[in-house]
């Protein structure tokens, strides 16, 4: 958004862009906002904030019931950025996505009218919901970030970011998303029922009258914006990955590859995601260079959704998850 120009002496001048550690104390209060709404889903709080400082899209799963909606309804309150909500629907169409082309007829000329992707932060409740043709309207989004119309690309506003939920449990009614758009995903972050402790005290916050419609009541403010996100993802940009640390992420995807339990392996996309979200980890624990661990931390949400198990082996009872455990326990660590 572009700034007026002061028409005074005595106007207030341009605000000073956020330092470094503004910004790192900017994405800490993000995560206390989201924790007024949100209880014990730590790590989805962690992966959508790795998310943003990577520019990239995020798919959660998990059962009805574990807040999935709630707790994007709850970043999306505590950003100052334009967020918009699509509900997934069996007879949602392409055009209720991305834009339609309406024809006025005082001008008699056909003219775009944006949808709802056009916007900062862009929740698709229940994605697994609508048609392929329909979940295929996100690809050029997701990746170029822009709406073809008319031979032409409108590009999306900056940032954008896509946060899908879907349910692993329903499949009535429900389309599985292609490897295509799966791919698009930079995490796939899985939503557990929270701990014993954890449920209590959601059950306590219910019972003392908090609404999980009304965020405003419960204390949930915008804390940072589009320049605390800008200036942070110029850090994680400065962070370093060392020749062995990138090596060691090649010959995870390439064992992911040759696995006789996979049809499909991480493609090079995927490397290259593990290596950005590894360094957002890196710069969030107040490193400047990435680690091994990092990527071992990094390595099943970025990766989960970019590999397809063989029939055989999804009838024997082989996961994506334990297929990644073995690769990272095969692959040699570099020292």
């Amino acid at each position: 958004m572009t700034t007026p120009l002061a028409q005074s002496a005595g106007a207030v001048p341009p605000v000073s862009p956020p330092t470094p550690d503004g910004a790192r104390r900017a994405l800490a209060a993000l995560r206390t906002e989201v924790g007024k709404a949100v209880v014990g889903q730590d790590a989805a709080v962690t992966g959508l904030l790795i998310a943003l400082l990577c520019r990239g899209h995020v798919l959660l799963e998990g059962v009805p019931g574990v807040a999935k909606t709630l707790l994007v309804r709850a970043l999306a309150a505590s950003l100052a950025l334009e967020t918009k909500r699509v509900q997934f629907t069996p007879d949602l169409m392409p055009g209720d996505v991305t834009g339609s082309l309406v024809y006025d007829t005082r001008t008699a000329e056909f003219s775009f009218r944006p949808g709802p992707v056009f916007t900062n932060l862009l929740l698709g409740d229940e994605i697994n919901r609508t048609p392929p043709k329909t979940q295929a309207s996100l690809l050029e989004a997701m990746e170029e970030r822009q709406v073809s119309v008319e031979g032409r690309g409108v590009l999306l506003p900056d940032p954008f970011v896509v946060i899908a939920t879907q349910n692993p449990v329903e499949y009535e009614g429900t389309d599985p998303l292609p490897e295509a758009q799966l791919d698009r995903f930079l995490l796939k972050i899985l939503l557990p029922i929270p701990e014993r402790t954890a449920e209590v005290e959601v059950l306590r916050r219910h019972a003392s009258g908090f609404d999980p419609r009304d965020l405003a009541g419960a204390g949930v403010r915008a804390v940072a914006g589009g320049a605390d996100l800008a200036a942070a993802r110029a850090e994680v940009g400065r962070v370093q990955v060392a020749p062995e640390v990138l090596g060691y992420v090649v010959d995870l995807c390439r064992a992911t590859r040759t696995s006789p339990s996979l049809s499909l392996g991480v493609s090079p996309r995927g490397a290259t995601a593990l290596v950005a979200t590894s360094k957002a980890w890196a710069w969030l624990s107040g490193r400047a260079f990435v680690t091994p661990d990092d990527v071992k931390t990094l390595a099943h949400p970025t990766l989960r959704h970019r590999v397809q198990l063989r029939a055989e082996a999804e009838l024997e009872g082989v996961t994506p998850e334990s297929v990644l455990d073995g690769v990272l326990a095969a692959v040699p660590v570099p020292r």
